[in-house]
Formats: C-alpha cells, sequence, structure tokens
C-alpha cells in the first residue's frame, strides 16, 4: 500500500480532520509527531537534532509527504534532499510568512483556498504558478445545518477570534448605528482574544462607552459551532484579509443569512448582492434583509445552504484532494 507522510502540527487540525480520515482510507499513513527531549545540558541542541532528524525521518520513508499549512515544517523539509513527492495546502497567513522561506523547487503541488490565492501566488512566484491547484475549504453538511425553524429576531453574529484583522471593533460601531437608527439588533461574538490583548480591551471599553453591554454578546470560544450559528440570523465577516474563512462557509451550510467585506476571494463564496465595502452599505443590506417579508428570508437563506451544498462539501473536496496527491505522486516519479 502507498505511504503517505502528513504533516500537520500538532494544534493545527481544525480544518484537517474528515480530509486525513480520507485519505488514510486510500493510504498507509504516518503522521508527524514532533519529540522533546529535557535533557538540561543539550536541551536546546538536541531537540533541534530531534526537530530535523523526525523529518528527514518522514521524506525517507514515505512515497509521497502532504503538508497541511506551508510553515515551518513544510520550510525545513524542502531545504532537505529531495527522496518524495511534496503536496501542500496553502491557507493564507503563510504566503507572507512562510512562503518566501521554502524552497518551491522541492514542492510539487500546492493547493491554494481561492482563485484569489492562486493569483496571489502566482505573482509572487510565477516560475512556480503552475503547481498551483485550487480546492475550495469545506464543511461536513451533515454538522452544520440549518435548524427546523429559525424565527428572525435580529441576531447578528460573528465567528472568529478576536484579531484587527477580523475588524470586531467596527462591527460594534455599525451595530450603534443601527441601534441609533432605532432597529433593536444585537451582536453575538463568538471567539477568544489573540495577539495583542489591547484589541479586545478596546472592543470591551467600546461597549461600555457606548452603553451597549445589553445588545454586544461575547460568548467567548465556542466549542458547539453549529448549535451556536443555528441562532444566528444574519452572519457577518468583516475582515480585511482571509484565505477562505471557514466560519463563513459554516454559516453558509447552516443558514444563517452572510454578508461580507469584499476581501479578496469573497467574490468566489457569496453572490456579489451578499458583499459590502463600506459600514454604509453594510447597514443597508442588514436592514433590507430585516424588512423583506418571512417567505423573501427564508430563499435568501435557502440560497446560502444551497451555494454550500454545490462548492464546499467535506466528501467532494477530500476526493479533490486525494486526487492532486495521486496527480503529483506520478508526475514525480515516486
Amino acid at each position: 500500500m502507498t505511504r503517505l507522510g502528513v504533516f500537520v502540527g500538532e494544534d493545527m487540525w481544525q480544518f484537517f480532520q474528515e480530509i486525513y480520515d480520507n485519505l488514510a482510507l486510500h493510504y498507509q499513513t504516518e503522521v508527524y509527531q514532533r519529540k522533546t527531549y529535557n535533557t538540561p545540558l543539550l536541551y536546546g541542541r538536541l531537540n533541534r537534532w530531534a526537530f530535523r532528524e523526525g523529518i528527514r525521518s518522514m521524506l525517507s520513508s514515505n512515497d509521497t509527504c502532504f503538508f497541511e499549512w506551508a510553515g515551518e515544517l513544510l520550510m525545513v523539509a524542502s531545504h532537505m534532499p529531495k527522496r518524495c513527492a511534496v503536496v501542500t495546502r496553502l491557507h493564507s497567513f503563510e504566503l507572507y510568512e512562510w512562503a518566501p522561506k521554502i524552497n518551491w523547487d522541492a514542492v510539487d503541488k500546492v493547493i491554494l483556498l481561492s482563485r484569489a490565492m492562486q493569483q496571489q501566488f502566482g505573482d509572487l512566484y510565477p516560475a512556480h504558478a503552475h503547481k498551483a491547484e485550487v480546492i475550495f475549504n469545506g464543511v461536513p453538511l451533515d454538522k452544520f445545518s440549518p435548524p427546523i425553524e429559525r424565527n428572525f429576531s435580529f441576531k447578528l453574529g460573528m465567528l472568529c477570534n478576536i484579531l484587527p484583522i477580523k475588524r470586531v471593533y467596527e462591527a460594534v460601531l455599525m451595530l450603534y448605528n443601527l441601534k441609533v437608527e432605532g432597529y433593536d439588533a444585537h451582536l453575538y461574538i463568538a471567539g477568544k482574544p489573540g495577539g495583542d490583548l489591547r484589541y479586545a480591551a478596546a472592543i470591551h471599553r467600546l461597549v461600555d462607552k457606548l452603553e451597549l453591554g445589553e445588545s454586544v454578546i461575547f460568548d467567548g470560544y465556542v466549542t458547539d459551532s453549529p448549535t451556536w450559528l443555528q441562532k444566528i440570523d444574519v452572519f457577518i465577516s468583516n475582515s480585511f484579509w482571509e484565505g477562505q474563512q471557514v466560519a463563513l462557509l459554516e454559516a453558509m451550510a447552516t443558514g444563517c443569512y452572510c454578508l461580507s467585506h469584499f476581501w479578496d476571494g469573497a467574490e468566489e463564496v457569496l453572490p456579489a448582492e451578499n458583499l459590502y465595502v463600506t459600514e454604509a452599505q453594510l447597514r443597508e443590506k442588514i436592514v433590507r434583509y430585516y424588512e423583506a417579508s418571512e417567505a423573501q428570508r427564508q430563499e435568501q437563506r435557502a440560497q446560502m445552504r444551497a451555494i454550500a451544498c454545490e462548492k464546499f462539501d467535506i466528501a467532494q473536496i477530500a476526493s479533490q484532494i486525494l486526487q492532486v496527491i495521486e496527480e503529483a505522486m506520478g508526475s514525480a516519479g515516486w
């Protein structure tokens, strides 16, 4: 049976488990596990050796190696002697943080999450643009499904880590303007603070200063996101950068009405009428949805679910990734 080495990273499986389960049905898989030693005198040197030796061993003992995230593990592996076919999935942040450090000559296929990301990769690495394949993110449609009944109650939602890139602060200001205009809207924020903690503190202070304590609800880190999404009427993706936001795809699959800022690639996820540029446009689209008839809202929610089923079914995505790995193995001659 063909051997497949899989590199993920201990805390980075959140978008990959279903894909791995499918790969394990077709290959003899080996998952990279980082070994560490606590020997006091040689701690640093020994662990650096163990880190590199573990990667080298995986490259030598497998026919193909798949790197979920084009990050540190791929960077190290790409500068070792090539002994197998190499496929990676580049999500988003890696494009500027890690990609410049990777030897792309050693990589046979690069999976990008959108045509927008493919364009950016090609612009940065034109000699390797032919290696790029576009495969969207996916969600398990049986897990993320609409509730039996969803009665509109003006619940807006954001599911994301509280980081500047997600522009939660601006969403709170948008909600404030809705309240000033007389709309009884609520904003539910599911996620934990990350990075510079001043950002999360500033958002909480903003809520206090605008007296929005009863209208902005911080749900913290949510473990049951399918259930959380079922209570949301309108899901907002307000980021200025995304590879392809999984939370947005999950919201669509759950039948939320979804609106997104026009970050590069958002047009590949949502119809043009669901995209906005300015805060005023976002408010206008939310109000238009609020004032629509229930039949019209049901139709728009059904459209979100239909798009998710057509384009973002994790079972189809897993099969597409499997095909790219097969192609890489054949073209590399391994």
